[in-house]
């Protein structure tokens, strides 16, 4: 078995509730989805990454691993396009396995097995050029609610750009509330993105959308802090 890597590094995790906490990433190559400004486009297609078995992936792990660090991030590209393979990894580590997903392929969500914590992005349709597919959303929180019925530790992570309208946003957050099937251990991170220069003088508008997720979930607002310590 084998998976088209494009990294394996260790660092520390800049984004969501381990933000800070060190960690080895295993970066996929691929991804179901082409996101109007995703920031890691060399891993958008499955032929841009080189091929590793499980244990080659482990040993590569095992290589760089230092103490401070217990977590296994799989990112990409979208990590949930290979379930088998990231089975395979986590028979052969004792770390924490995390898993950063864009939540769209539920059922490849739901062959992982051993997650310890699920960040889970929600695509805003300001997010794509032209058509915005509502399986996309309606993808997400099935894989939600799959993963709350689990018992996994999951929490969701919506990035919003300057341009984004409140109303819009409120909507789409309403429809997380009524759709989910338990919200009492759900967190929201709202991420502003970045560079956080686009965000001068525009600080009133994070309180008020921070202010929105708060009718309905523990919310936090939380920038990219590895771009903020130029760190991979």
């Amino acid at each position: 078995m084998k998976a088209p890597i494009i990294e394996i590094f260790s660092s520390f995790q800049g984004e969501g509730v381990l933000i800070g906490q060190r960690q080895i990433f295993v970066r996929f190559a691929g991804c179901n989805l082409n996101c109007a400004y995703c920031d890691t486009k060399n891993s958008i297609l499955k032929n841009q990454g080189t091929l590793m078995t499980p244990a080659g992936v482990v040993e590569k792990i095992e290589s760089i691993l230092t103490p401070d660090c217990h977590t296994i991030s799989f990112t990409g590209g979208e990590p949930s396009l290979y379930p088998e393979f990231i089975n395979e990894v986590s028979k052969l580590t004792d770390l924490d396995i995390m898993l950063e997903t864009n939540g769209t392929l539920p059922a490849n969500i739901d062959l992982i097995d051993n997650l310890d914590i699920v960040s889970l992005d929600i695509k805003l349709k300001e997010r794509f050029k032209g058509h915005f597919d509502e399986d996309i959303f309606l993808n997400e929180i099935k894989s939600l609610n799959l993963l709350i019925e689990k018992s996994i530790n999951v929490y969701c992570k919506v990035v919003i750009l300057p341009s984004l309208k409140i109303e819009s946003f409120e909507e789409v957050i309403k429809k997380i509330d009524k759709e989910i099937i338990d919200k009492n251990n759900i967190q929201f991170i709202i991420q502003p993105s970045s560079p956080l220069n686009e965000w001068k003088n525009l600080s009133d508008c994070l309180f008020e959308f921070s202010e929105i997720v708060g009718k309905y979930f523990e919310v936090s607002t939380i920038p990219q802090i590895h771009k903020i310590l130029n760190i991979e």
